[in-house]
């Protein structure tokens, strides 16, 4: 039987594709290649900008860029293959001179040369990527942590620790392309590890690798192609209310809470109630995934899945239809051990933990029941295992 899975192009064919596309435009062929995986959240959504725990894992998608400096002051010369960025393709700007504007996904390369803190040599580069854009993976992160890794070999400066390097693709995001958004995604694709997930301290930036090898389990990524408007709106939105609910507790950070905490919260603070109860319970709920992952308890690690998706979906509120129906799906599936949302919410990706010889059969269940509701909306499904984080190839 053919499998259902989404087909992305292969690593070595952007890679590829970079290359050619930079003899072409440039006629030579580049002398630095670096790229970044995009990352899956296996739990702990919505508290890294709450001081809380996350546990992510690098996907094999990544974002390439080929390059070399090209002898002036300090002119890029920048061109995208990616068929999902918004035009023009091709830009030119001083490195010197760095202001936001279009194309949009130019802001998170100009973002990071504008905090890379040392001057920038002119340089020609083409970016490609197989990240799916605008699911929830963070392309933004894989670009912004390529672009990175890019510029350390281009000037021979290399930020030491990888908080340092994930701090720089953070204050890019936020500057260069107004999106508030934590650390754990630019964390994880700075420090991925092959056959790992990451356990983030996003208070501290610490991090501890977690095994995560199941010869028999995989990681089922749905990806809805759904992005509700709400997105936008509601991610700020979300944090001033956790940031309220804190204040009113008395606490300086939610590491410092604990259920009991809650009882400070009235009823005619209802949501920020929800709010505050989601992340005190999801900080915990990491913390126990990752301590079920070291004593290889898949079981458990799935049931904490579970009930992170009941908790974003009724308490955080940032699920929609389309997510439940896929979650709730899922977990009715043989095979399944558990299933949840990703990502920032009202669209985006599913994540389910689900065993190899199940992954067929759980594909085509969660495909005939979305379409009951869905008709005409395409999924995608990813089969994926925790892979490396940013690297020169």
């Amino acid at each position: 039987m053919a499998s259902q899975t989404t087909k992305l192009s292969s690593f070595d064919d952007i890679l590829e594709q970079a290359k050619t596309t930079y003899k072409g435009k440039f006629g030579s062929y580049p002398d630095i290649a670096c790229c970044a995986p995009g990352r899956v959240n296996l739990i702990g959504e919505h508290v890294d900008y709450n001081d809380g725990f996350v546990l992510p894992m690098a996907l094999p998608m990544v974002t390439v860029i080929v390059g070399s400096a090209n002898r002036t002051n300090s002119k890029a010369n920048i061109v995208t293959c990616c068929p999902e960025a918004d035009e023009p393709k091709v830009i030119e700007f001083d490195t010197n001179t760095l202001q936001p504007g279009n194309p949009k996904w130019a802001n998170y390369v100009k973002g990071v040369i504008a905090n890379f803190g040392q001057p920038i040599p002119g340089f020609n580069a083409v970016i490609h990527s197989n990240v799916p854009v605008g699911g929830g993976l963070s392309s933004s992160a894989a670009l912004e942590v390529s672009t990175l890794t890019f510029l350390q070999k281009l000037t021979g400066i290399s930020l030491k620790t990888s908080g340092e390097r994930a701090l720089v693709c953070q204050k890019a995001e936020h500057t260069y392309a107004g999106m508030p958004c934590g650390i754990m995604d630019q964390l994880i694709s700075v420090a991925g590890k092959l056959n790992n997930a990451l356990l983030i301290d996003c208070r501290s930036l610490e991090t501890v690798q977690i095994p995560f090898v199941a010869k028999d389990l995989a990681i089922l990524i749905c990806n809805s192609n759904v992005r509700h408007e709400l997105s936008d709106s509601e991610y700020p939105t979300r944090r001033k209310q956790c940031t309220k609910a804190k204040e009113l507790m008395g606490l300086n950070s939610y590491r410092d809470a604990t259920e009991a905490h809650l009882s400070a919260l009235n009823r005619e603070e209802e949501i920020l109630l929800k709010r505050a109860r989601h992340v005190i319970t999801e900080i915990k709920r990491t913390n126990e995934a990752a301590e079920a992952l070291r004593q290889h308890n898949f079981k458990k690690m799935g049931e904490l899945m579970t009930k992170s998706h009941i908790s974003l979906r009724d308490d955080f509120e940032v699920s929609c239809k389309e997510l439940d129906i896929l979650v709730d799906s899922a977990i009715n599936c043989s095979g399944v051990l558990g299933s949840r949302m990703t990502g920032g919410g009202f669209g985006g990706c599913t994540v389910t933990l689900v065993q190899q010889d199940s992954i067929e059969s759980v594909i085509k269940r969660m495909r005939a029941d979305f379409s009951k509701s869905f008709q005409n909306q395409q999924l995608d499904f990813y089969v994926c295992k925790p892979s490396d984080g940013a690297r020169v190839l």
